[in-house]
């Protein structure tokens, strides 16, 4: 068996059973098969991502700062439907705020890459490794391969109703979400367009800016909302921090 057919034959087999768990499978498959240190799936949604499955080291942390910071390879991919693959991030002038904040976790290098549906965007891998380098051979290959088939956990995950969970903070769908990364965030949000009669994206943008002013992760930002530690009252803008009580 060559080292293409291996490959293949690995990726493919994670996502041969859909349903919980799938995601996940796929991630680990792309630290096995391709040799990243880190990988993360990723479903996109006006502007917002839930991360569906994640695999590996490093690539939580990285996450969490392109999500926070607003700014990354990740993002670029969605925005662009297109690959970005940086194969040293020391050697990038692109994202000053997320590269200097990465060079701590020892990553060097990230490869994003979108995954489309009929030529749309609806989410993104994304793989990182501790050192730099360029994709050869079999893994890049693989990884083409592995973004192809992100598609079926993706679609999965969308046949539930996420949309209500989003514009419903009551919904149940919230239930769903709450087994993924970050589901503090999007009910902080659901706060937010319940409060403040704002669409998802503008609640999005609010928390971040008051993270970013704040220096807290959303996460953080999210949890005081969601237990009534601050407001952000409706006439804050993105650029000025909401008020703690």
């Amino acid at each position: 068996m060559t080292e293409d057919d291996r490959v293949r034959k690995g990726l493919t087999a994670a996502v041969a059973v859909l349903g919980g768990g799938a995601a996940d499978r796929l991630c680990a498959a792309c630290v096995e098969f391709l040799a990243f240190d880190g990988a993360a799936l990723s479903l996109a949604s006006g502007g917002a991502f839930y991360s569906v499955g994640l695999a590996g080291t490093g690539i939580g942390p990285v996450e969490e700062l392109q999500f926070t910071l607003g700014e990354g390879p990740c993002l670029d991919s969605v925005s662009s439907s297109a690959p970005v693959l940086v194969a040293d991030l020391h050697d990038t002038h692109r994202w000053p705020a997320f590269a200097g904040a990465v060079a701590g976790l020892g990553v060097r290098a990230v490869f994003a890459l979108p995954v489309t549906v009929a030529g749309f965007p609806v989410g993104v891998l994304t793989l990182c490794r501790h050192r730099p380098g360029r994709l050869t051979g079999a893994t890049a290959t693989g990884v083409f391969l592995a973004a192809e088939l992100a598609v079926l956990p993706l679609l999965d995950v969308m046949g539930t109703d996420m949309r209500a969970a989003v514009n419903d903070v009551g919904s149940p769908a919230w239930d769903e979400l709450g087994s993924m990364m970050r589901s503090e965030v999007y009910q902080a949000t659901g706060v937010l367009i319940a409060q403040l009669g704002v669409p998802p994206g503008e609640a999005m943008v609010r928390l971040r800016a008051h993270a970013f002013a704040s220096g807290m992760t959303l996460s953080d930002v999210a949890y005081q909302i969601l237990e009534h530690r601050l407001y952000l009252d409706a006439d804050d803008h993105p650029d000025r921090p909401g008020s703690e009580r």
